[in-house]
């Protein structure tokens, strides 16, 4: 297989980051969305500020009872309400996966390339704020940590990093280098403050048989059917932090052309094998890649995170632009009549 080059910043990264476009899409979508984070950000996913700010008269019809000031209240015998401020100066962390199953693309893209679109978007909405950004690149030959940083030109920086990581070549990876599970685990215990987190990755998970115990800091739930190995790390993450899962596919990892025999390669392990596509191989394929997803999409649902789905053969702006019209749909009918 062989793999596109890469361009510099002025080519690839102007094409796959389209600050012009992103910014139109910050203005005619999340303007409308309120907290991708605590407090008064714009965003995907609506959250409250926490500090508390002064008392103030209780308005009748307006006010959300729950923020009432007891003490206050019994003290001036007049109902009081306290306001919260919005956090500021929060971080966004995003762990990028690209290891050789992300080098792969038979869409408009290779996945590695969607994946910096992806980490673009979130990273956009998040500098524009005056927030800080980091990420984990989860690479064959190990766990890069880039600082969380403010402004575009840090943002541009870790966007260029992933462009330019060198394909990988089957067997490349080393021997203690991290899984994904291994990964999410080391981005949940070295980033404690709260905050966004965002897992980009196609999450591709060996089999039970073939998982070589993973991490022993993550270790795959236990039980018949065990679950993906990194949902119980990503359960943790979830449990501290707002987290935002983005599943990058390519459409012929869900079904096969008909094409005769053909040979075809693992990325991960380098192994080659012949393979007759016939009709039945084909329905078996599908078959599996569907029951695939259905076991992503229920870990996940189990995590509690938000999930993003992006094809390499689809317009992201407008699957991200629909999330996030549906995110802020679901957080108005939760809120219901609470005002945000």
């Amino acid at each position: 297989m062989s793999f596109p080059r890469r361009a510099g910043r002025g080519g690839k990264l102007a094409e796959l980051a389209p600050e012009r476009t992103l910014r139109r899409l910050e203005l005619s979508v999340t303007r409308r969305l309120d907290g991708l984070l605590n407090g008064e950000h714009l965003g995907l996913i609506p959250g409250p500020g926490t500090e508390l700010a002064e008392a103030r008269l209780y308005q009748p019809g307006e006010d959300d009872v729950r923020h009432m000031d007891w003490a206050v209240t019994a003290r001036t015998t007049t109902p009081h309400v306290r306001d919260l401020i919005a956090d500021h100066e929060l971080e966004a962390w995003a762990l990028v996966d690209i290891t050789p199953s992300m080098d792969f693309g038979t869409g408009a893209m290779v996945k590695r390339d969607l994946a910096v679109a992806a980490l673009a978007a979130v990273g956009f909405l998040t500098v524009r704020l005056g927030d800080r950004v980091g990420a984990y690149l989860l690479r064959p030959d190990g766990l890069q940590r880039r600082p969380a940083r403010t402004g575009k030109a840090a943002l541009y920086a870790t966007l260029q990093a992933v462009l330019d990581a060198p394909p990988a070549q089957p067997g490349d990876a080393a021997f203690d280098a991290p899984t994904l599970p291994g990964a999410i685990t080391s981005l949940d215990r070295g980033q404690t403050r709260r905050g966004l987190r965002v897992i980009i990755s196609d999450f591709l998970d060996p089999a039970p048989d073939d998982d070589p115990a993973a991490d022993p800091a993550a270790p795959a739930v236990s039980g018949t059917d065990t679950g993906p190995a990194w949902e119980r790390p990503l359960r943790r993450l979830a449990a501290r932090h707002q987290v935002l899962a983005v599943e990058i596919i390519d459409p012929r990892e869900l079904d096969l052309p008909d094409v005769g025999l053909v040979e075809m390669t693992d990325p991960e392990t380098g192994a080659v094998h012949e393979i007759v596509l016939s009709k039945r191989v084909r329905r078996e394929y599908a078959a599996a890649a569907a029951a695939q997803r259905e076991r992503t999409r229920a870990a996940l649902r189990r995590c509690g995170v938000h999930h993003l789905v992006l094809r390499t053969d689809r317009d992201w702006i407008a699957d991200v632009a629909r999330f996030a019209l549906r995110q802020r749909r679901a957080a108005g009918r939760s809120l219901g009549g609470v005002r945000t």
